[in-house]
């Protein structure tokens, strides 16, 4: 699997793999300061101007307060939606990323049929409400058992994200050459190599920065795992 990975860092520098990256992060990026602005609207036009406290008396700057309070917390939220959401931006895009690897590393395949924009999108927004779902449970669970989980609460959450990155992106690798049901039976065969690099895809989304290059380098990595796993042959 790091040999998937040496490979897939090789290619970085393909303008394939910059596009993809760019409108996954400018996507991401535009959604997560649309939600922002939602949220500050939303908490100004639901709070009254002036607010009346007791001993205290009338505050004119509650609602200002308040929105402040909100975007602060959308700021630091973003922090942690940025991956989950590039990554879902990115898999619609991923057939640039899978068909840059293949033509220079399987050219002999021939292209692979893509997925329409509509099943993108659908496998996108399906993999996005997965992936924060999933978390979501696991830090409620780690909260509430936390004295209890604290030391394992790392290696619970990479886990989870290793086997949800490793599903998602071999799933749609597989897809373009399998069709559904094919990809399937393959993610099940392979199941612990896929949650191996999964693991390994994992560990970058706690470094700033470097957690934005997951999704792309997913994409190439598990695109040679697909090919090295069914038995294709580099070129």
């Amino acid at each position: 699997m790091f040999q998937d990975v040496s490979r897939a860092l090789s290619q970085l520098s393909d303008p394939a793999f910059r596009r993809v990256l760019l409108r996954g992060v400018g996507l991401t990026v535009a959604l997560l300061a649309a939600i922002t602005w939602v949220t500050v609207w939303l908490v100004g036009w639901f709070m009254p101007e002036t607010v009346t406290l007791p001993l205290i008396g009338e505050i004119t700057w509650a609602s200002k307060a308040i929105s402040f309070a909100a975007l602060g917390l959308m700021l630091v939220l973003s922090v942690f939606l940025m991956t989950p959401v590039a990554s879902a931006f990115t898999s619609i895009f991923l057939d640039e990323v899978a068909d840059a690897v293949e033509a220079r590393h399987y050219p002999a395949l021939g292209p692979a049929p893509h997925l329409s924009f509509a099943e993108g999108l659908r496998d996108s927004i399906g993999f996005l409400g997965v992936m924060i779902a999933a978390n979501a449970v696991a830090l409620i669970f780690a909260l509430l058992l936390f004295f209890i989980l604290a030391p394992f609460i790392p290696f619970i959450f990479l886990a989870l994200n290793g086997y949800l990155l490793g599903r998602e992106y071999f799933q749609l690798v597989a897809l373009r050459r399998l069709g559904r049901d094919g990809a399937k039976a393959a993610r099940k065969r392979h199941a612990m190599a896929i949650w191996g690099l999964g693991i390994v895809m994992a560990l970058p989304l706690t470094i700033p920065v470097v957690n934005l290059l997951v999704p792309v380098l997913g994409a190439a990595s598990f695109t040679h795992l697909y090919h090295r796993l069914e038995g294709r042959t580099s070129g």
